[in-house]
């Protein structure tokens, strides 16, 4: 009877010990997706928890392609977030990126998958940058892109230039990216007249929100 109960205590040690031994799945993230502007492609994801030892990994790939390939840099990260924009730089692909937690020592979750993305059709194209100068012949008028990549990435690029007048009349000029500036004349002087600029891409029928408003008095 001492041999059996000796030997049901060390069984019972034995499936504990087992057991301890198993890792514990965690829940993948969540809402895994490309938040792409101006062609800088940033995976974003929700982690499963808050706890703060949870470590992310990232791997991507082309659509089509069989292997998966580890990003540089967004291997055991603490951020739900990962710049991909080296990696998804060819416009005419597409891609997937895919994420997975872990914590230490052995619990880890598993790939959770983004939609698949491409930067041509899926990046949004921010606003220009809007710059005025007050000469004795009218307004003159510089735009330029936020970040060069849109210029690179487009050949036909062009910016709407929207001139409010103090009557509330709107008028709209056209303006080639490679344009070095537009001057507005015929104004009336001593006046207040406000401008919005807004990028264009034809070829895609895309176009960026309007910048913010800017004013000015005229001479």
């Amino acid at each position: 009877m001492t041999d059996l109960l000796l030997g049901a205590v060390l069984l019972g040690n034995l499936c504990v010990r087992v057991t301890a031994q198993v890792p514990v799945m965690l829940a993948p993230p969540t809402q895994v997706r490309f938040d792409s502007v101006d062609y800088k492609n940033i995976v974003n994801w929700t982690p499963p928890t808050n706890r703060s030892s949870l470590q992310f990994y990232v791997q991507w790939k082309i659509y089509g392609e069989p292997q998966w390939l580890d990003v540089d840099g967004c291997q055991g990260i603490k951020k739900p977030q990962c710049d991909l924009s080296v990696v998804t730089s060819d416009p005419r692909e597409w891609y997937y990126a895919r994420v997975h937690a872990s914590s230490l020592p052995s619990s880890k979750s598993a790939w959770a998958l983004s939609p698949r993305f491409s930067p041509r059709w899926d990046t949004k194209i921010s606003s220009p940058v809007l710059r005025l100068n007050l000469t004795e012949q009218g307004i003159v008028v510089r735009v330029k892109p936020p970040r060069q990549m849109v210029r690179k990435m487009h050949s036909i690029l062009h910016y709407e230039i929207y001139l409010l007048h103090p009557s509330g009349q709107e008028e709209a000029f056209r303006l080639n990216c490679c344009s070095n500036k537009l001057t507005l004349k015929k104004l009336t002087h001593k006046d207040k007249y406000c401008l919005q600029a807004q990028t264009l891409i034809p070829l895609q029928a895309k176009s960026s929100a309007r910048s913010p408003v800017k004013c000015v008095t005229t001479l």
